[in-house]
Order: structure tokens, then C-alpha cells, then sequence
């Protein structure tokens, strides 16, 4: 696994008091050293994640006057599709060599969520599509609730402290295409350095070598999960949460050596996001004269547009 640590979820799902301290202990230091664990055990099938990744290498083999009439203007790239190059890492100018398609939250028993949150985008030309995106939304969301509870325990928390953040929450389920690379890139890469945004990133294993991440020494190292593996890391707002003690790591997707710049490669996180209003304040249990606190009081709701404008998806 190149120093990313392996655990597995039923661990935590059983009713054995010692296996569940055994996966709260493993993922909580885990994500303390490295900010990244591979997770088997949890409730993505393998069909559906077959199912998955052909319906998306089906969208994105659609010509590219289909694809652009579900870019969707004025809701920065949250739903629909966003065209190749038009998002870059914060600090960056290069668009990175990616295009994407975002389903969003299936809002349930909340009408003002419903307004807040913009309407997924339906593609007409593949009737499979949407309704596999969904299955697997779900499932996905399904398995970050668990991650959660156990890192909750970690954090002395109540096990379900993060429930009534995460129903509804602003989750975002992200297939993503790095085309072929056609020409020489000029400072460009399929994903250049950066940490994530959410609370969680949920990773089904990637479609080829490319992700990598850097380890506390500064060395970069190969992040490859088993095809029944996901791979799990920290995402800014956890680390805020956590003042830091949950580490969220800085990764990329590098490009393939040149003998391999013909072919695409595939790959589709889970972005879990919190509610709007969560407060990311750090927990007083993670703040002490040894750890003072390091960032400041916001919301989910503005440190996520805070972070769209840096990686400009939307204009300030």
C-alpha cells in the first residue's frame, strides 16, 4: 500500500466492543499520521461500481456539443458538467487537464434546502445515468455516515455528532475524465497539488496510476487501492474541526509517463459536505496549550465559497 494504511469498515458495523475500538483507533491514527486509509467493507457493490463507470465513460464519450449544454452558468460548476480545463488548484493559474460531471444532494424533508441547493442535472441522451448516479450517491453517503461515527468516537465526541450536519448535507459525487493528453502540457497536470475542500473524500479505485500523496517528510508516494478498496482522506473542514489533529493532506494527480499519454483515465469521489450552517469552529477538546487554536470561526456554507472563488469555479 505504500505506507497508506489498509482497515475495514465491518470492524466498526459488528457488535464486538473490542474490533470496534480496534477500527476507531486504526482509521483516527491513520488519519492523524497520513490523512489517507484504503476502506474495504463498505456498501458500494462491485456491479454497481461496473455500473458506475460505464455509465460515466458513456457521458463522456458523448461529442462535445452534447456534453456543453449541460454546463450549467452561474452555479459554480455544482451540478452538471464543467468542461475541460476550467477548474484550477488553489495558488494556480493552469487549469488542470480534467473535465467532470457533479450530482448533487438528494434533498429529503426540507424545502429550504431544496431552494438552497441547485437541481441535478438530468441527461437525456443515457435514460441509465442519472438513476446509477444516484444508487451510488446514496451508498457512498451511506458508508461516510460510519466513517464518521467512528472518527466522532476518536474525537470524544457523541458517535452521532455528525448526523444532523451530514443528512441533506451538501455532498458532492464527482466522475471525473483526464482525456488523452494530446500535446506537450505546459505547467499543467491532471490535478495539480491541492487538499480538499469537505469534511471527507470518499475515492472508489481509480482507473489507472496517477494519485499521489505527500507524506509528512515531503516525499510523494503512490496512493493505489484494491478494486474493492476506497480510498478515504481528510478534507479541509475536519481539519478545522479538528484544529489540525485529523490531517488533511496534500494530493495530486500526476501525468502519465509519455508512452501512456493516449489513454484516459477515470476516476469518481465522494466529497462529503456538511449543511451550510455547520460551524467549523475547532472543538475545545482539540484546543490546549500544546495545541492553540489555528484557524479561524466560519461556517461550512462560507468556507466552501470561499475555497470556489480560489479555485476559480465562481467569481467574487
Amino acid at each position: 500500500m505504500s505506507g497508506i494504511p489498509s482497515v475495514d469498515l465491518r470492524k466498526f458495523l459488528n457488535e464486538d466492543k473490542s474490533s470496534r475500538e480496534k477500527f476507531i483507533s486504526e482509521i483516527g491514527n491513520a488519519f492523524e499520521e497520513i490523512g489517507f486509509v484504503a476502506l474495504s467493507g463498505h456498501f458500494l457493490s462491485e456491479a454497481l461500481v461496473s455500473e458506475l463507470y460505464k455509465e460515466v465513460k458513456d457521458f463522456f464519450n458523448l461529442p462535445q456539443k452534447v456534453k456543453n449544454k449541460y454546463e450549467i452558468e452561474g452555479i459554480g460548476g455544482q451540478r452538471g458538467y464543467t468542461s475541460f480545463g476550467k477548474e484550477h488548484a488553489k495558488g494556480r493559474k493552469e487549469g488542470d487537464l480534467k473535465e467532470f460531471w457533479h450530482f448533487g444532494q438528494y434533498v429529503s424533508n426540507d424545502a429550504e434546502l431544496e431552494k438552497e441547493y441547485p437541481k441535478n442535472v438530468v441527461v437525456d441522451e443515457l435514460p441509465d445515468f442519472n438513476k446509477v448516479g444516484k444508487e451510488a450517491y446514496l451508498m457512498l453517503e451511506k458508508t461516510a455516515k460510519y466513517v464518521l461515527r467512528a472518527l466522532a468516537l476518536y474525537l470524544d465526541l457523541p458517535e452521532t455528532y455528525f448526523d444532523e450536519y451530514i443528512k441533506n448535507g451538501n455532498s458532492i459525487l464527482r466522475p471525473i475524465h483526464y482525456p488523452p493528453i494530446e500535446v506537450e502540457p505546459k505547467n499543467a497536470v491532471r490535478a495539480a497539488a491541492h487538499g480538499d475542500i469537505n469534511l471527507i473524500t470518499l475515492l472508489m479505485g481509480a482507473h489507472g496510476k496517477g494519485l499521489q500523496v505527500q507524506n509528512r517528510e515531503g516525499e510523494w508516494i503512490d496512493a493505489i487501492a484494491r478494486e474493492d478498496q476506497l480510498m478515504i482522506n481528510v478534507g479541509d473542514m475536519l481539519s478545522r474541526l479538528s484544529n489540525n489533529k485529523l490531517k488533511s493532506t496534500i494530493h495530486r494527480v500526476v501525468n502519465p509517463p509519455r508512452e501512456l499519454w493516449g489513454t484516459s483515465r477515470y476516476s469518481i469521489p465522494f466529497f462529503m459536505h456538511p449543511i451550510s450552517s455547520m460551524k467549523l469552529d475547532c472543538l475545545d477538546n482539540c484546543v490546549n496549550q500544546k495545541h492553540p487554536k489555528l484557524f479561524e470561526d466560519i461556517t461550512a456554507g462560507a468556507y466552501l465559497n470561499e475555497r470556489l472563488i480560489e479555485l476559480g469555479l465562481i467569481k467574487k
